[in-house]
């Protein structure tokens, strides 16, 4: 780029910055940006459009357009040429406007003598603040070096609108972060919480995007690219690390290095940014990118570049991780994704975790359950949004946000947690009360639990034993394998804190979205339907054998349950059941205190197993329908897809029938059967299962008043009459007729 070009360009943004110096309020100063630009420029029209909502931008100063239309003239996303740069976060550049795709003609603001048309996306990080416009009445395509300016200039534009430069009247210039907002998302762990905003990682603020000496910048960016380089080799050195951690820091190295990307910034640099400025320009533009990259491959690498832009930003900013901020005493949780780590030293203090990233599946979602704190994933804008010690209500039945909640939203979501609040306490008094319906039949409560945390609730919330506890996150949370004497404590103490209550044990469930950190990825089309749980134990069987035998050292004399999971074919229950045989065998020759009794049993999660040999059936110590997977996989629908996975009904006739089948199979053969999973949690599929004739339900312990609760309330015979009646009639779906049912009922 020629020397005389940057000159100007640094010009103009000299004379942007002494506009902002000023005193004037939020809109005289918008006024002289948009005459200075088109000055500088040299085109007749400078406009800048703001969004006023999500939805809707807002002309909020104009060089050259009828000033009668500023903060009348608005748009929807996506309408119009502006609408439209807006909604793809891409430059619109034409030398005849009211001829190209999408023209939106707006009569009030006399555009229609202009024919070229250059309109950016004023954004920040990913975060789409407005556009900024010039026209000419000249018919041509603006320059490369036009374009580049007025990129340069929307940056700034960008960073000043995110410190408030621009507050004024109306909607479109209020002052962010100050606005109550509703974000929505996915319910990974259901519950209400009300609290404060804690930031996992605080957002680097910059408060010089311009510079007067680019020389002093380049250095400053040099020695800060240096100590980022440094910084990754280091890491990459470590011995420890593990194979997966170095090819993300390998993918830093390669970023860290890139002359490309550094050649952009001095550009940034040379145009009148400066170097935090630069970083963000660049980290901006692949944050873009990430938002239409389909290639999941192109998505991680251009993550990569923007945590790596981060890591630069903060060596040059000084804005570590640590700001000083004390945590607030009610903490909201808000973070692009999470480790089990990380979340375990939170532990308990979080009141609820709010992640843009994540699935309902990941490690963060089980450690959430496991700790009963409400957790809602996939969440967009939930960084950017957000800011340390905002007050933040999160509902976790609907998967909802609300950000800085206005006086009616924090009096409703209130009565609501009051009514919450009020039926824990009615549930507290049958805690100690049998699940016995009225037509008199017993159904068995367990809780589901995965960590020595989980354990207080057993006697807390009424439970009859743990049906499942998940041993895979001793081995997530992790950066090695645990030793066989440490699982071996590990269980002891569960065993123990169940107080002579049965423990069902389930062997190592990894793959699918569970990858252990040192274990080598598989990089699978479908993983879910891949190499995961008892595949691997099989497969790879020295874990296995450590597993069973430290459950064996364990139990001590005492009875021991264990289960085996993702069991699809009968030979695969009788190999791991080998397995468990050949452990004992051993702890026997070496003298070790073998368990009283031993009861081995498999989760039937994939709808072949149902269809197993009769002498599966007899063979097998116990079977736990695993609702979670085996609902996935009978109607085809991937339970991390939105777009589907709400289209299939628990309810729906033909899956109860099949639960019903499954049922009647397992009356036959005298084989113990129970159902695990969100749904058994789920008062109206929870009745459901016991009219159809499951009488024993794992679930979360929050879970247990609830069903509890509603089973002593109802008649079976009377729930099974209803679900016969619906099938009968040929409903599709029971619910409407179990809703009318139980309405009626009071």
């Amino acid at each position: 780029m020629a020397e005389r070009f940057e000159s100007e360009s640094r010009k103009l943004l000299g004379r942007l910055r002494d506009a902002m110096a000023g005193d004037d309020p939020g809109q005289a100063r918008l006024d002289k940006i948009t005459h200075l630009i088109a000055d500088s420029i040299g085109t007749e029209v400078c406009s800048i459009y703001l969004f006023r909502d999500e939805e809707t931008l807002e002309l909020c100063a104009t060089e050259g357009l009828n000033p009668d239309a500023v903060h009348q003239t608005r748009m929807r996303l996506g309408e119009g040429l502006v609408g439209r740069v807006a909604q793809r976060r891409q430059i619109i550049n034409t030398a005849n406007a009211p001829q190209a795709s999408g023209f939106r003609y707006m009569p009030e603001t006399g555009e229609e003598v202009f024919s070229s048309f250059l309109g950016v996306p004023v954004q920040r990080l990913g975060d789409a603040m407005g556009v900024l416009v010039v026209q000419s009445k000249e018919a041509r395509e603006f320059s490369a070096d036009e374009i580049y300016a007025l990129e340069v200039v929307a940056m700034v534009l960008a960073e000043m609108t995110e410190l408030g430069a621009f507050v004024g009247e109306g909607s479109a210039m209020g002052a962010r972060h100050s606005q109550p907002s509703m974000l929505r998302g996915t319910v990974a762990q259901e519950g209400v919480a009300e609290g404060h905003i804690w930031l996992h990682e605080p957002r680097v603020v910059v408060t010089n995007p311009i510079a007067d000496d680019p020389h002093r910048e380049f250095e400053r960016l040099t020695e800060a690219v240096e100590e980022l380089r440094v910084g990754v080799d280091k890491m990459l050195a470590l011995a420890a690390i593990d194979k997966e951690q170095a090819q993300v820091l390998e993918a830093y190295r390669m970023f860290a290095n890139s002359k490309g990307w550094m050649l952009r910034m001095e550009e940034d640099i040379s145009n009148g940014l400066s170097a935090e400025a630069a970083v963000e320009k660049e980290q901006s533009l692949a944050r873009a990118r990430m938002g239409q990259a389909n290639d999941s491959y192109l998505r991680e690498r251009l993550a990569d570049l923007d945590d790596l832009s981060n890591r630069l930003l903060r060596i040059l900013t000084g804005q570590g991780s640590d700001t000083g901020a004390d945590m607030p005493v009610d903490p909201i949780l808000v973070a692009r994704n999470i480790g089990p780590a990380e979340l375990l030293d939170y532990g308990r203090s979080l009141k609820g975790i709010i992640l843009e990233a994540g699935s309902v599946g990941s490690h963060a979602a089980i450690v959430a359950r496991a700790l009963a704190i409400p957790l809602i994933v996939h969440t967009e804008r939930a960084t950017l949004e957000a800011l340390n010690g905002d007050h933040v209500m999160v509902d976790g039945e609907q998967g909802i946000v609300h950000l800085r909640p206005d006086d009616t939203v924090v009096t409703a979501f209130r009565d609501k947690m009051a009514m919450q609040a009020a039926a824990v306490e009615r549930y507290a008094s049958i805690r100690d009360k049998p699940a016995m319906t009225l037509c008199g039949s017993a159904v068995t409560m367990m809780m589901n639990a995965g960590l020595m945390a989980d354990l207080p609730s057993l006697e807390g919330s009424g439970a009859e034993g743990v049906g499942l506890f998940r041993t895979e996150l001793q081995f997530l949370v992790r950066n090695q394998m645990p030793r066989r004497s440490e699982l071996s404590a590990l269980y002891a103490r569960v065993l123990d804190a169940a107080g002579g209550k049965p423990v069902v044990f389930r062997t190592l469930d990894i793959g699918s979205d569970k990858v252990l950190p040192y274990m080598k990825p598989n990089d699978e089309p479908n993983p879910a339907l891949g190499w995961r749980a008892i595949r691997v134990g099989l497969d790879k069987p020295g874990v296995l054998r450590m597993q069973l035998q430290a459950l064996i050292r364990a139990a001590n004399g005492r009875p021991l349950t264990v289960m085996f999971p993702f069991v699809a074919q009968y030979e695969e229950y009788t190999q791991a059941k080998a397995e468990m045989d050949k452990a004992m065998a051993r702890e026997r020759r070496l003298g070790q205190v073998l368990p009283e009794r031993i009861s081995v049993g498999a989760m039937l999660e994939t709808p072949s197993l149902a269809f197993a040999p009769t002498k599966f059936f007899e063979e097998v110590g116990f079977l736990s329908i695993g609702g979670n997977d085996l609902k996935q996989f009978f109607f085809a629908a991937d339970r991390e897809n939105e777009r589907v996975r709400r289209r299939y009904d628990t309810l729906n006739v033909s899956f109860l029938s099949f639960i019903e089948r499954i049922v009647e199979r397992c009356a036959q053969t005298g084989t113990p059967l129970s159902f695990c999973g969100e749904d058994a949690g789920r008062p109206v599929e929870a009745l459901c299962f016991a009219a159809i004739g499951l009488r024993s339900l794992s679930m979360r312990p929050a879970s247990i008043g609830p069903v509890k609760s509603l089973l002593r309330r109802s008649n079976l015979d009377d729930v099974r009459k209803v679900i016969a009646d619906a099938r009968h009639r040929g409903d599709m779906n029971v619910r409407p007729a179990i809703m009318e049912y139980l309405r009626q009922q009071g």
